[in-house]
């Protein structure tokens, strides 16, 4: 499998994030990792080596890009309003820095397909649902949609405007919504076992269903828990059986 890395320094987020990218050929898969880890993590954990056999025939390429949790959501010593300005930088970085990037290493025909698995789930989520006219679809995998989650209570507007759960019932930009169901490809995935949380994926689904958001839910039984193999299993089955 061919791997390179690249970095640069982010104007967004002010400070070098690197980037790594998996395969040749196919959509772009982009990977947004989970809670407070770093891009090499969906690797570390071998879930980049369960992929293989979608990279290497060309149908997939992965882009993972380092998580700032750490200086947002989950700094404990930042001010709520604070945490917020910052993962709004992040936002920016995507859009702005990381989209164009994958569209300069593959085309501009290229769709673009973000995905994670926990925390790195409500963020694809919330990519996607933001810039759907940059973003053709979303795997979310083991997510909590609301954000609250992880604020520690405090709520604020940009807390709002990042938490699907809360913005979404309240769309009525007819652009927006119609770039949103025009994706064929939004699905939440999760297990129902240790420390998974399938009543979140079910109403978030609910959510989508009284915006006319077709998508998939899909929960998997009580042997499948919130860890990697969980993930290993799941990812390689949606890209293989759905794309």
């Amino acid at each position: 499998m061919k791997k390179e890395i690249s970095s640069w320094h982010s104007p967004a987020l002010n400070k070098d994030m690197p980037v790594a990218i998996y395969g040749d050929y196919g959509f772009a898969l982009l990977l947004v990792p989970t809670a407070a880890a770093d891009f090499l993590e969906y690797e570390r954990f071998q879930l980049i080596e369960s992929l293989a056999p979608v990279i290497d025939s060309g149908k997939v390429k992965v882009f993972s890009v380092n998580s700032i949790n750490n200086e947002s959501w989950l700094n404990n010593n930042m001010a709520g309003e604070h945490k917020g300005i910052r993962h709004n930088q992040f936002n920016n970085y995507i859009f702005n820095e990381i989209i164009p990037f994958i569209k300069n290493n593959t085309s501009e025909e290229t769709p673009i397909i973000t995905c994670g698995a926990s925390f790195g789930a409500l963020h694809s989520m919330n990519l996607f649902l933001k810039r759907p006219d940059l973003i053709n679809g979303v795997i979310a995998m083991s997510g909590v949609y609301d954000l609250m989650e992880y604020t520690k209570g405090f709520y604020d507007e940009q807390v709002y405007f990042n938490s699907p759960q809360h913005y979404v019932p309240n769309l009525t930009d007819e652009w927006y919504l119609q770039k949103i169901k025009e994706s064929h490809h939004i699905h939440l995935l999760t297990g129902s076992g240790d420390y998974e949380d399938p009543e979140a994926s079910r109403k978030f689904s609910d959510v989508l269903w009284k915006k006319n958001i077709s998508h998939s839910l899909d929960i998997w039984g009580h042997e499948w828990k919130h860890d990697w193999p969980t993930w290993r299993a799941m990812l390689p089955y949606y890209l293989r059986e759905k794309f």
